[in-house]
């Protein structure tokens, strides 16, 4: 089944739009005139840009800048949340191909049709917009962040597993030691001036009630 994916008619200001974005205040609000304004992409081309955003998860739905926009503030991992965006705007290709951000030529082309079902034009321009912003996005950085995050999550499970596995042995080693156990002491009064025959009866008599 054909899946849509993000393209621009023209993808040629990505780049300042992100250079521009990373300079200006954060806005309350990512609007039209904000992109005129502060960003100073003021063609009709160029609105759309603000979907894309949305797209990759730089604004939420009524345009307000989410924490991945605020990050693109620190140089350091302003790369690696546009990658973060480029995988959520583009999901349907990285689930064709998880390595899509390394194809190139025909071989992205082709992925791209395929998932898109779209026509050529249209593929070229999926292909144009996706590379455009493959350009400022930092892959090998939120890979290695992946995969750090699933190490210490593993770890943490572990840690948990091996935690509760103490828990219980320690509650089944205590369980054992608790174990209830009963003794009895008797104390038999006999008579200073009983017969043989006398003691004999009172020692029978107790050994039948324990048996």
């Amino acid at each position: 089944m054909a899946q849509e994916l993000p393209y621009l008619q023209s993808y040629k200001n990505v780049g300042e739009l992100f250079q521009k974005a990373k300079a200006a205040k954060v806005p309350e609000a990512f609007t039209q005139k904000f992109l005129a304004e502060t960003i100073g992409l003021k063609a009709s081309g160029d609105r759309p840009l603000i979907n894309l955003l949305r797209l990759l998860g730089f604004l939420d739905s009524s345009g307000k800048p989410t924490p991945r926009y605020s990050a693109l503030k620190n140089e350091k991992i302003a790369g690696i949340e546009i990658a973060r965006g480029i995988r959520q705007a583009y999901q349907p290709l990285f689930d064709a191909n998880e390595n899509a951000q390394k194809l190139d030529g025909a071989d992205l082309k082709g992925l791209v049709a395929q998932v898109s079902g779209a026509d050529t034009g249209t593929t070229s321009k999926i292909v144009g917009t996706f590379k455009s912003l493959l350009k400022l996005a930092d892959f090998e950085s939120e890979n290695q962040l992946a995969e750090d995050d699933e190490s210490q999550s593993n770890d943490k499970e572990n840690s948990q597993i091996d935690i509760k596995s103490q828990v219980d042995s320690r509650a089944s080693s205590g369980s054992k030691d608790m174990r209830p156990e009963f003794h009895y002491n008797f104390q038999i009064h006999l008579p200073s001036n009983g017969s043989e025959e006398t003691y004999a009866n009172i020692f029978n008599a107790i050994r039948k009630v324990f048996k």
